[in-house]
């Protein structure tokens, strides 16, 4: 399995597709430099310009890949999820009955990405952004909760059942709330919602007989 569900964001929303590898490490620039500065100024905070000068380009090269900033926050919304789709691919337990282990392997790799990613704290997986539009489409934690439910029945061997995939909708919800409260005033995060976050999810596996 691939770990990615159909997730919207996970598309880059890039102008020009790097053909070439100057344009990719150019693309990969302009998004390092919009992280570094979503950690300094804020998401309201980030200008098209800033990132010119941030990552030693133009104006018309950031508008070359990104027409908009909501296109650059999108991109770098989807490198955030692919960045963590590895991460947890390395981090899942190998044993097939620890169900709870890949659970909470991604909560760690939440948690990691949150103390170590710049930006990643503010941004996530765009889900601040969806938040101020109305949209029909489902949005990244709809496909999140997919990615966890098939790994769950694929790989550790849970019944597959309409009352699972609507349980981990919710775990999904509950736990970027959490992980969201857990550190927006610690920047390593408040143990506290973490740990009440680990509880919740071994209650609702357990609901499921998955020890």
């Amino acid at each position: 399995m691939t770990l990615k569900a159909d997730m919207t964001v996970t598309s880059l929303s890039v102008r020009a597709e790097p053909v070439q590898q100057r344009s990719a490490e150019r693309i990969t620039s302009l998004l390092d430099a919009a992280a570094e500065l979503i950690d300094a100024n804020g998401i309201d905070g980030l200008t098209t310009s800033d990132v010119a000068t941030r990552s030693g380009s133009s104006v018309g090269v950031v508008y070359r890949y990104f027409p908009n900033i909501q296109s650059l926050l999108k991109a770098l919304a989807a490198r955030n999820l692919d960045k963590f789709t590895t991460r947890l691919r390395e981090q899942l337990p190998e044993d097939a009955n620890d169900a709870l282990g890949a659970m909470n392997a991604g909560i760690d790799t939440y948690i990691e990405m949150a103390r170590t990613e710049p930006g990643f704290r503010a941004l996530r997986f765009g889900d601040v952004i969806e938040d101020r539009f109305i949209r029909e489409e489902p949005g990244v934690t709809v496909g999140m909760s997919s990615m966890f439910t098939e790994l769950l029945v694929t790989r550790y061997g849970v019944s597959s059942t309409p009352e699972l995939a609507f349980d981990i909708e919710v775990l999904v919800e509950i736990a970027d709330a959490l992980l969201h409260r857990a550190f927006r005033y610690d920047t390593q995060g408040d143990e506290r919602y973490i740990a009440r976050l680990r509880e919740i999810v071994r209650d609702f596996l357990t609901s499921h007989d998955v020890a």
